[in-house]
C-alpha cells in the first residue's frame, strides 16, 4: 500500500503555497502538519490563484473533521485518507472539490555521517498519521528489491564494524540482515508489525547484558537491604524491594528471556540507583535524630580567590609625536598617565572622574579619554596605540574597572564566551589554555586581557568521545586552574556526541532562571543523533539567553541539506517561554547564539583554495563560502551577525600538526576530496537596539588532536536586571504608561486573501493582547498580500511598570495571524526605548517566520510616560561610544562633553533604498519612506 502522496508532513505555510503556485490548477491540494494546534492538520486548496486553508481538527475520540465550512455540517472521519476521499466530491462546503494532488517531493539520499564517505542513506517515505495509507513505499517491493534492501543495510553495518568496539553484537546483526531481516520484511507487508525475527536476534545479543544486570542489581538491592528501617519482632517481614520495582525472577532453565524482561531490569537498576542515595540519607538523619547526635560543624571552605589583575601598561602617542605610557590599575581603580621615561605619574585619574571613552571609528588604534579634573571642568586627551587590538584592550581594562568599583547591586555588563570544536572523535590535549583564553589566529585577545575570567563559558563541542560528566569536571578543572574561579555548572544538554556546557561564576548562579534544554536529530531520515543539535535557554535576570550547537550535513555537495538542517532545528528545537512558542526561534531570545561544525565549504578547487592561504588572501575565499552565499540568498541565518573572519579555514586539517590540510581521502569507493573551509562558525541575534560587541573571533593554533580546529568568540552584551521603582507606591491610583497605535501597514507573502488579526507579547504586559481583523486589504501584486490597521483596531496596551528606564529595554513581539486558520503569517520584534515620545514615531521592520522572510511591516506608534516616571540612568556600557573623526583637539584644552547622539531610526540593514522602481514587490509600502 503506498504512502499518501499529499500529505507533506510539517512543511511550512509558504512552502505548501509556492508547491501549489508551481502546480498552478484549480484543485490542486496538499495536506500539511497545522502549526497552530498540535495534532491537527491544513488542507490547502488552489482555486483561482489563491490558497485556501482549512483546518482539521480531531475530536476526543480521535476522530477528524475539516473545520467549520460555510454552515456546512461537520462529517467526521476516522483518518486522514477517508476524509481526503469524501471531499473529493462537489458540494461539501469548500471552493471546489479536491482533485489534483501535490505529490511530495522525495529527499535525497543522505549520507550524514563526518567520514564524508558518500554514502546514501536509503528513504523511509512519511507516513501518514491517524490510520492513513502506507507504511512505507518500499514494502511493497517485490522480493528482489527487498533483497537488494538487505544488502544496503549489511553493506552499512560492514563499514561500521571497523569503528566498533562490539564487534560480538554486530556479528548477531549482521546473522539478521543476512537471514531474517527479509521474513520480518514479509511479515511487516502481511499486517504482523511485530518484527519477531529482530526481537529474537537482540535478545541473544543482549544475553550477557542480563547477567551483567542481574549481578548488578544483586548488589544494590543488597546495600539497599542495609539501610532499610529496622523490622520490629511483631511486624511481618517486608519486601526488602517494594514489589513494584523488583524484576521478577527467570525460572530455573528457563530459555532466553525476552526484551520485556530486561527492560523491567533496566527501569529497575534505573529506579535503585536513583532512590538509593536519598534512602541513605534518611536513614543517617534518622540515626542522628534517634540517639540526639550532634553532628560536627563543618565550616565551608572559602572559594578560591580569583587572580588579582596586575598593572598593565600601554605605550601610546600623545597628540602628534610625543610619547607616553598609560598605567591602568583595575584593583585600585585609577589610569595613570607618565611621560616616557619618566619615573612618576604626571597625572593620576580616579576612575570616578572618567566621564566618557570615546573610540574612533576611522582610526582603529586612537581613543579619546574625557574625565572631570576640577569642578565644573572637564577635560579630554587623545591616545594613539601601537594596534587597534591594543586599544581595545585598553578600554576593556577599563571596563572592567567600572564595573568592579561601580556600587550596582546588579551588573548591567556581563562578558560571554562562546567556544565550538569538533573533536573528532579523539580525547582532548591535557589543556585547553589557548581556546579557552582566546589565543592563537584570528581576531584574538590581547595578552594583557587574555585570562581576565568571563561571566559565562558556553561550551559546544561535535564528535566528542568524553563521558559527560568527565567533559564537564575537565572543562571546570581547566578553568580553575586558569582563572582560579570554581566555575558552576548551568546547564549539560547532549545528544549523540554532540555537547553543550554552559558554566557560569558562582556569583552568578542566583541571577540564573527558568533552565531550558532540548535537541533535535537531523541525521539519516530526521532520527539519528549523528548530526543534529543541542540547545540551552535561560533568563540572566532580566534578559533572556538561547545557545545553539549544531552540527550539519557533511560533503561539499551538501548545501540544500544544510539548509534543510538549519530549518528542522530552527522549528523543532524547544527552548525559551513556552507562551512564545508560536514565534520564530530567533525571536523568542534578546541575544541568540548558535554555533558549531555548520560544515559549509568553499566552493572552489582545491589547488586555488591552498594558494590563497598560503598568501593570507581569506578575503578571495569568503567570497566562495557557502554560508556566506546561502545568507546572501536569505537561505539561512537571517539577520544573524558574524565576526569578520581573519584566520585560516579550521577544516580539514592533518592531524597532530597545522601545517598543512588532509584534503585527499581514500574510501573503498575511491577517493574523495574535503577542500579546507571554515566549517566551525559562531554567529549571533540579538534584539534591536540592544547592546552586543563581539571583541574576539579566532581559532587556536596549537591544539591539533582533531582535524578541525577549535574556535572562540568572546562577547560584551549588556543585560537588565529586576526593575525596582525608585517612587514608592502611593495612596491615590498610579499612573499608567500607554503604548498607543496610529496605524499599521503589513504585506506578506501568501497566495491567501483570509482576514488576519495582530497579536501582542511582550513581559511587560500583563498576558497576550490581540487587535481587531484587518480594517483594509489588498493584493495588488501577485503572491503578496497588503493589510491595514487602524487606530481604532489596535489595542492600547498599558505596561505593568510606567518608569521610563523600564520600559527603555523592553520589546514588542508581534504576529500576524489568519482568522481562519489561527496561524502566522510572520513575526516581528520591535525596540520600544526609540518609541517613547508624546509624539507618535514611525517603525518599520520584517516578517519572519520558520527562519524565512516572510513580509514587512511599517507603522506609527507612541509610548507615553508619565511625567513623574521620566528619570533614567547611564548604563556601564554606555560611557564608551563612538566618533568619527575630526578636528585635533587641543591638548588639555577645557572641554565639555558633547550630549549622547539622538539615534537614528534607520531603515532594516537590508531594506532596499527608497528608488524609483522596486525589484521586490513584497517592500513596495515602503517607497518614498524618507
Amino acid at each position: 500500500m503506498a504512502a499518501a502522496s499529499w500529505y507533506h508532513r510539517d512543511i511550512s505555510r509558504v512552502v505548501a503555497e509556492e508547491l501549489l503556485a508551481k502546480a498552478g490548477r484549480d484543485g490542486c491540494f496538499l495536506v500539511r502538519d497545522s502549526e497552530s494546534v498540535s495534532g491537527a492538520y491544513a488542507l490547502c486548496l488552489l482555486f483561482q490563484r489563491h490558497v485556501h486553508t482549512y483546518r482539521i481538527l480531531p475530536d476526543d475520540e480521535g476522530l477528524l473533521s475539516v473545520q467549520t465550512i460555510q454552515g456546512i455540517q461537520a462529517k467526521c472521519f476516522r483518518n486522514l485518507p477517508d476524509l481526503i476521499g469524501a471531499y473529493q466530491q462537489p458540494n461539501n462546503g469548500l471552493v471546489t472539490p479536491l482533485l489534483y494532488p501535490v505529490h511530495r517531493a522525495r529527499q535525497a539520499a543522505d549520507e550524514d555521517s563526518d567520514g564524508e564517505d558518500g554514502r546514501g542513506g536509503r528513504h523511509v517515505a512519511s507516513t501518514v498519521p491517524a490510520g492513513g495509507a502506507g507504511a512505507g513505499a518500499w514494502l511493497g517491493a517485490p522480493i528482489a528489491g527487498r533483497t537488494h534492501i538487505s544488502q544496503q543495510l549489511h553493506q552499512r553495518l560492514q563499514e561500521q564494524v571497523h569503528s566498533s568496539p562490539a564487534s560480538d553484537f554486530m556479528g548477531f546483526m549482521a546473522e539478521y540482515l543476512n537471514h531474517h531481516l527479509q521474513l520480518d520484511l514479509e511479515a511487516l507487508r502481511h499486517g504482523h508489525p511485530q518484527l519477531r525475527h529482530l526481537s529474537t536476534a537482540l535478545v541473544t545479543a543482549c544475553r550477557a547484558l542480563h547477567r551483567r544486570i542481574d549481578f548488578t542489581l544483586a548488589g544494590l538491592e543488597t546495600l539497599a537491604r542495609v539501610f532499610d528501617p529496622p523490622v520490629s519482632p511483631r511486624s511481618p517481614a517486608r519486601e526488602q524491594v517494594s514489589p513494584g520495582h523488583r524484576s521478577p525472577r527467570p525460572p530455573a532453565g528457563a530459555s532466553d528471556p525476552d526484551l520485556e524482561l530486561l527492560l523491567n531490569k533496566i527501569s529497575t537498576v534505573n529506579h535503585l540507583l536513583s532512590s538509593l542515595e536519598k534512602k541513605v540519607l534518611k536513614s543517617l538523619q534518622e540515626t542522628v535524630s534517634r540517639h540526639n547526635l550532634a553532628l560536627p560543624s563543618v565550616a565551608a571552605a572559602p572559594p578560591p580567590a580569583a587572580k588579582p589583575l596586575a598593572v598593565q601598561s600601554f605605550e601610546v602617542k600623545v597628540g602628534k609625536s610625543q610619547r607616553a605610557a598609560l598605567m591602568v590599575d583595575v584593583e585600585s581603580g585609577t589610569v595613570a598617565i607618565s611621560k616616557r621615561g619618566s619615573g612618576s605619574p604626571e597625572e593620576t585619574i580616579p576612575q570616578d572622574k572618567i566621564l566618557q571613552l570615546i573610540k574612533y571609528q576611522s582610526m582603529q588604534s586612537k581613543v579619546r579619554l574625557v574625565y572631570d579634573r576640577e569642578p565644573q571642568r572637564n577635560l579630554s586627551k587623545d591616545f594613539i596605540f601601537p594596534s587597534a587590538r591594543k586599544r581595545e584592550a585598553f578600554c576593556q581594562l577599563l571596563q572592567l574597572m567600572k564595573i568592579q568599583h561601580s556600587n550596582l547591586d546588579e551588573p548591567d555588563l556581563i562578558s560571554v564566551y562562546v567556544g565550538t570544536w569538533n573533536m573528532g572523535s579523539t580525547p582532548p590535549p591535557r589543556s585547553l589554555a589557548s581556546w579557552l583564553t582566546s589565543r592563537g589566529l584570528g581576531r584574538t585577545q590581547d595578552e594583557t586581557t587574555a585570562c581576565i575570567p568571563h561571566d559565562i563559558y558556553v561550551i559546544g563541542t561535535q564528535e566528542n568521545s568524553l563521558g559527560d560528566r568527565e567533559w564537564v569536571e575537565f572543562l571546570r578543572a581547566s578553568l580553575k586552574t586558569l582563572m582560579a574561579i570554581d566555575y558552576r555548572v548551568v546547564a549539560l544538554q547532549c545528544l549523540w556526541s554532540i555537547k553543550i556546557v554552559v558554566l557560569v561564576k558562582p556569583e552568578h548562579e542566583r541571577r540564573i532562571s527558568h533552565v531550558h534544554t532540548s535537541s533535535v536529530k537531523t541525521g539519516i531520515a530526521n532520527t539519528l543523533g549523528n548530526k543534529g543539535a543541542v540547545g540551552v535557554s535561560f533568563l540572566f535576570n532580566g534578559t533572556s539567553f538561547g545557545f545553539v550547537n549544531c552540527h550539519l550535513a557533511s560533503g561539499s555537495e551538501k548545501t540544500h541539506r544544510r539548509n534543510q538542517n538549519y530549518s528542522d532545528i530552527l522549528r523543532s528545537l524547544v527552548l525559551g517561554d513556552k507562551r512564545l512558542g508560536a514565534f520564530d526561534l530567533t525571536l523568542r531570545f534578546t541575544h541568540l547564539f548558535w554555533f558549531g561544525d555548520l560544515n559549509y565549504r568553499l566552493d572552489m578547487d582545491v589547488q586555488d583554495i591552498l594558494v590563497h592561504i598560503t598568501k593570507k588572501e581569506f578575503e578571495a575565499l569568503l567570497a566562495v563560502d557557502q554560508l556566506n552565499l546561502e545568507r546572501e540568498k536569505n537561505k539561512v541565518f537571517l539577520r544573524f551577525s558574524e565576526g569578520d573572519i581573519s584566520f585560516p579555514p579550521t577544516y580539514r586539517y592533518e592531524r597532530g600538526s597545522r601545517d598543512s590540510y588532509m584534503w585527499q581521502k581514500f574510501k573503498p569507493t575511491g577517493m574523495r576530496i574535503n577542500v579546507p573551509s571554515w566549517c566551525d562558525r559562531i554567529l549571533w541575534k540579538s534584539h534591536p537596539e540592544t547592546h552586543v560587541v563581539c571583541n574576539s573571533y579566532g581559532c587556536t593554533d596549537d591544539i591539533v588532536t582533531s582535524d578541525h580546529s577549535p574556535v572562540f568568540a568572546t562577547f560584551e552584551v549588556g543585560v537588565t536586571s529586576q526593575f525596582v521603582p525608585k517612587k514608592a507606591p502611593g495612596s491615590g491610583p498610579e499612573p499608567l504608561a500607554c503604548i498607543e497605535w496610529e496605524s499599521i501597514e503589513v504585506i506578506v507573502k501568501t497566495a491567501s486573501r483570509s482576514k488576519c488579526y495582530i497579536e501582542f507579547h511582550s513581559y511587560c504586559l500583563e498576558e497576550a493582547q490581540r487587535s481587531g481583523e484587518n480594517t483594509s486589504q489588498s493584493c495588488d501584486v501577485p503572491g503578496f498580500l497588503k493589510l491595514g490597521w487602524s487606530a481604532k483596531h489596535l489595542p492600547v496596551l498599558n505596561p505593568i511598570l510606567p518608569d521610563l528606564e523600564y520600559l527603555g529595554d523592553q520589546h514588542l513581539l508581534l504576529s500576524i495571524k489568519g482568522v481562519e486558520s489561527c496561524e502566522s503569517y510572520g513575526e516581528c520584534c520591535i525596540a520600544m526605548r526609540s518609541m517613547i515620545s508624546s509624539m507618535a514615531q514611525q517603525f518599520e521592520t520584517f516578517l519572519f517566520h520558520r527562519g524565512e522572510e516572510t513580509g514587512s511591516m511599517r507603522g506609527w506608534m507612541k509610548v507615553r510616560v508619565p511625567k513623574d516616571r521620566r528619570s533614567t540612568r547611564e548604563r556601564l556600557y554606555e560611557w564608551i561610544s563612538f566618533e568619527e573623526e575630526d578636528a585635533e583637539p587641543v591638548a588639555d584644552a577645557p572641554t565639555c562633553p558633547k550630549p549622547p547622539l539622538q539615534r537614528l531610526r534607520s531603515r532594516p540593514h537590508s531594506l532596499p533604498e527608497p528608488a524609483s522602481g522596486y525589484t521586490n514587490p513584497a517592500y513596495f509600502i515602503f517607497e518614498g519612506v524618507p
